[in-house]
């Protein structure tokens, strides 16, 4: 529940702090006072739009903040914490600026937070009922909401169950058309695609491939130069014969050896210096056999060679041009145009397999959208009979109200009936949609009683009324203001209110007063108790909170409202 109500620059509304906390508590104060000036901050903080327009004249932004009671674990708990912010001993502050441009920031436990995060909270924590949430009972959605929230966890056990096959069954109807639709064009893709696939697997191209045949081509384009070239390195290393008297390289090493050994016993240090002329010699011996293997290995025919590398190039080349700029794509589309070719050779298979499991998830559809149709149809009896017997304590004794729950033909995610709450005012009278059959004041009974039954069966840790009374007074002003006392049993409720027969009910009285210079101050928002209160009271009757006969009046109202409360 919300504990506090900070309010700054909202409206006519300079700063105000609202002490709030459990039970019931009412609004009052002067036309124009900025009383629903809370249902609007209270808006704010639960994530509904911003208004430029609602930030104070002269001010830079608005400013609402709220501090909340949770349970340090649950849904609520865990939100926050996504968020990054953090409840502290079981206080969660909300926070909501509205600047002069139109700008808004939200604040969650002490961080900042996308708006949106303040909507999804404002669902676990209030339910607001204002003149527009009245109208709203009209809508068919509305009444269906209603009926359900009443119908309580095991209509909402079959609603989860029956929306996951409703979601497969439409997923899987949804591809089935697809294919269907597409087969001529997946077809012809299937075609185009083999034909591709049947040209790149004759061609069998390999990795890497076409930089080996770019290095053999190059090799055979010059063979000859590089037998010359390889042939006289080969002479000058280690000719057969001499060549115009000139020794060649492992002669001439091997001179030099000798010379060496024939004085290496005169100083030891010139053994070294023939061990490695001895190795150069070997080293030497060793290049000029690898060149004379190397030359026997040159290709006999290097013009054929290089005729056929010439074609198997061009194939490449042209498989690259029409499948991309690379060998490496060229193979990833055959790796993933294999993939695709099966996944459309298989279009029969899958069609096949999907209209099994179109026909068994309509099936299983059909069953439990029946089934929430027999448990809507139990639950708006009972419904029906608990709201028309709480009209009759709201001064409406004749009236009585149908929840009516129609099947229709064709599913949707809530199942697939038409439900549709009915009022009949007075004996002998049509039952009429209370979308077109209730006057504004009757629509605010409804939307009473229909919280006060739906709260014992699923309560909500706030109520927040702004108008709950309007087009009523008297007799039915009191029984109002019981029923919502009798909410406050199991909820937080609180009620911007313009009659001292509803707030009489109220445990908490707050009161809105307007300053001479038109602003809200935070000293003009008092919490009334005792002559205060009976003052107001006596206001709201009378016109005259210093009335003798308002006054009595008062005292006599707050004393019906604690025996009938009781």
């Amino acid at each position: 529940m919300i504990e506090e109500l900070g309010i700054r620059d909202l409206g006519v509304i300079a700063e105000a702090t609202l002490p709030l906390g459990a039970g019931f508590t009412a609004v009052t104060g002067e036309t124009g006072a900025g009383k629903t000036m809370v249902v609007t901050a209270l808006g704010l903080l639960l994530g509904a739009r911003s208004d430029a327009g609602a930030v104070r004249s002269g001010a830079k932004q608005a400013w609402v903040e709220g501090r909340w009671l949770v349970a340090d674990e649950g849904a609520i708990a865990e939100r926050v914490a996504d968020t990054g912010g953090e409840i502290e001993a079981g206080e969660l502050l909300l926070g909501r600026s509205v600047s002069s441009e139109g700008r808004s920031r939200a604040v969650v436990g002490g961080r900042s937070a996308p708006v949106g995060v303040l909507a999804e909270l404002g669902d676990e924590l209030v339910v607001v009922h204002g003149q527009a949430d009245q109208q709203r009972l009209r809508s068919a959605v509305a009444q269906r909401e209603a009926l359900d929230r009443f119908a309580g966890p095991s209509l909402a056990a079959t609603l989860d169950q029956y929306r996951a096959v409703f979601e497969s069954w439409r997923a899987d109807a949804a591809e089935l058309a697809r294919l269907r639709d597409e087969h001529d064009a997946r077809a012809r893709e299937a075609e185009a695609l083999r034909a591709d696939l049947d040209e790149i697997e004759a061609a069998d191209p390999q990795p890497g491939e076409d930089a080996e045949l770019s290095g053999r081509a190059d090799r055979l384009s010059n063979l000859e130069e590089l037998r010359l070239e390889a042939a006289q390195a080969r002479v000058l290393l280690s000719a057969d014969e001499v060549v115009d008297d000139a020794p060649d390289a492992v002669t001439l090493v091997e001179a030099a050896r000798r010379h060496l050994d024939r004085v290496v016993a005169h100083d030891a240090a010139l053994a070294p210096i023939a061990e490695i002329l001895a190795n150069a010699g070997f080293l030497l011996a060793d290049a000029s056999a690898e060149l004379a293997g190397y030359l026997a290995g040159l290709d006999a025919d290097g013009a054929r060679e290089l005729e056929v590398v010439q074609e198997r190039r061009a194939l490449l080349g042209a498989l690259i041009r029409r499948h991309g700029g690379e060998l490496d794509e060229v193979l990833a589309f055959r790796r993933d145009g294999g993939l695709r070719l099966v996944e459309l050779d298989g279009d029969d298979d899958r069609i096949a397999v999907l209209e099994a499991a179109v026909e068994a998830s309509a099936a299983e559809v059909d069953r439990l959208a029946g089934l929430i149709t027999e448990q809507r149809t139990e639950a708006a009896a009972r419904l029906a009979e608990a709201v028309t017997r709480e009209l009759a304590a709201l001064a409406m004794p004749d009236a009585v109200l149908t929840v009516s729950v129609e099947p229709g033909v064709e599913p949707t995610a809530h199942g697939r009936d038409q439900v549709a709450i009915l009022l009949s005012p007075h004996p002998g009278a049509e039952p009429r949609s209370v979308s077109r059959g209730a006057s504004g004041g009757e629509l605010s009974r409804v939307m009473l009683a229909i919280e006060v039954v739906i709260a014992g069966t699923d309560p909500v840790p706030t109520f927040v009324f702004d108008e709950v009374d309007a087009g009523v007074g008297g007799a039915a002003a009191i029984e109002i203001g019981r029923r919502l006392a009798r909410l406050a049993e199991r909820s937080q409720v609180i009620v911007v209110t313009h009659l001292a027969q509803v707030a009489a009910f109220a445990s908490n009285h707050l009161s809105v007063v307007k300053g001479t210079d038109g602003a809200v101050t935070a000293s003009s928002v008092k919490q009334l108790v005792g002559a205060e209160r009976e003052a107001e009271m006596a206001r709201l009757l009378s016109g005259l909170a210093d009335s003798e006969s308002g006054l009595a009046h008062a005292r006599e109202l707050l004393e019906i409202a604690s025996e009938r409360a009781a």
